[in-house]
């Protein structure tokens, strides 16, 4: 770890953290521990819905759940209008995608970090539609190539998608490198950035990227059931959602609708509405604490974790990249990382592995066993990477 860390105040983030108390969470690539403020948030929603009725909360507190579109913002760093309020990433990553239209012979460049959900769709389209997807090759980190992505550029290419971090891998993808290249070449350019938003600052000027999806379950330590998408303004009009519904489109008579001219075409009038109070919440407690701040308490935590599997037999750390994140992954020669994961859980330590969907196309070209994936978040501790490695070598 960093010989002189800044200040954090530790105390008051486990505290707030109801769930440190009884377990080791390190699985915060999967669904973090929410803190209390977000969770209180959430269920006193509900709660005045169970005795005020939906409709009439959701009148009462407009203002608090518009809230969440201005502190998306303040995240991303765009317009509120840029914004909107989804189930999951993958509902925000599919809106979009299917709103491009594409058309037969067009090519879709991606890297081999994409996740399986987006690997789906692009597979559908390329079935159904007869577009051509084209793999960007990883450098010799195993992170995406701005420089063969560069050369593949042409006029048949409609779109470039990039997933910032993978689900297994540990990697930080170069996506503001991409986004200077779409920029310049005139592409729309799709980042999945649902690992990486609440570890990772993520701004969308700065990485040039013309569509974000994320999540809130994840390291914004949101409720399930949340997610969020940005569109930018000057593709917006180019983009007419798959399917609409009368919050999306405004009925001008019986016979003739009109689209909203802000990213929430991209939504549904009907929604989680205590999630998105609770999610707006999560994205204030973060911006709180500090992204930069978050992001060095996390990576101090990881590179510990790493520096100690490395000193253990037997144990391979399968993390690639220049920039590496709080997801840390790994095997071992001794046990399958399904029986590990089980063993360890029974120890009171929350792991994942890493199946195939995560990363399908880095899957079929490293032939690595199964991962294990210990996610770390700020709230962890020091103390607590040891106890993983201490168990673990006993495991072993």
């Amino acid at each position: 770890m960093h010989r002189n860390p800044p200040p954090f105040d530790i105390e008051r983030a486990r505290r707030e953290t109801r769930g440190c108390e009884k377990l080791v969470h390190f699985d915060n690539a999967g669904a973090a521990l929410p803190p209390a403020p977000v969770m209180d948030a959430l269920v006193g929603y509900l709660r005045e819905e169970e005795e005020q009725g939906g409709y009439e909360v959701m009148a009462r507190r407009a203002a608090e759940l518009e809230q969440f579109y201005s502190a998306a913002a303040r995240l991303l760093n765009c317009s509120s209008t840029e914004i909107a309020f989804t189930e999951s990433a993958t509902r925000a990553w599919n809106a979009a995608f299917y709103a491009l239209n594409c058309q037969p012979g067009e090519r879709i460049l991606l890297g081999s970090a994409e996740y399986g959900s987006n690997l789906v769709a692009l597979l559908h389209q390329a079935r159904r539609v007869g577009v051509e997807l084209v793999e960007v090759p990883d450098d010799e980190h195993g992170q995406t190539d701005p420089k063969a992505l560069e050369s593949l550029i042409d006029e048949r290419v409609r779109l470039i998608c990039l997933t910032q971090v993978p689900s297994g891998g540990g990697l930080v993808n170069p996506a503001a490198a991409v986004g200077k290249i779409a920029r310049a070449a005139g592409i729309p350019y799709l980042l999945d950035a649902c690992q990486a938003l609440g570890q990772l600052p993520v701004d969308v000027e700065a990485i040039g990227c013309d569509i974000l999806c994320g999540t809130g379950r994840k390291f914004l330590r949101g409720p399930r059931g949340t997610g969020l998408l940005y569109v930018r303004k000057s593709l917006l009009n180019q983009l007419e959602p798959a399917q609409l519904n009368h919050h999306a489109a405004e009925l001008l008579s019986a016979s003739e609708y009109r689209l909203r001219n802000d990213a929430r075409r991209f939504e549904c009038w009907e929604r989680s509405y205590g999630g998105q109070l609770a999610l707006g919440v999560a994205i204030d407690y973060a911006l709180e604490w500090g992204l930069e701040t978050i992001s060095a308490r996390i990576s101090d935590l990881a590179s510990e974790l790493r520096r100690q599997l490395d000193g253990i037999e037997g144990v391979t750390v399968a993390d690639r990249g220049l920039q590496q994140c709080g997801i840390v992954t790994f095997h071992t020669q001794q046990q399958p990382s399904t029986a590990l994961q089980r063993k360890l859980a029974e120890k009171g330590i929350n792991t994942s592995t890493v199946p195939f969907s995560a990363n399908p196309l880095s899957s079929e070209q490293h032939s690595t066993p199964p991962l294990l994936r210990a996610s770390l978040h700020y709230y962890n501790t020091g103390k607590e990477v040891e106890r993983f490695i201490e168990v673990l070598r006993e495991l072993l």
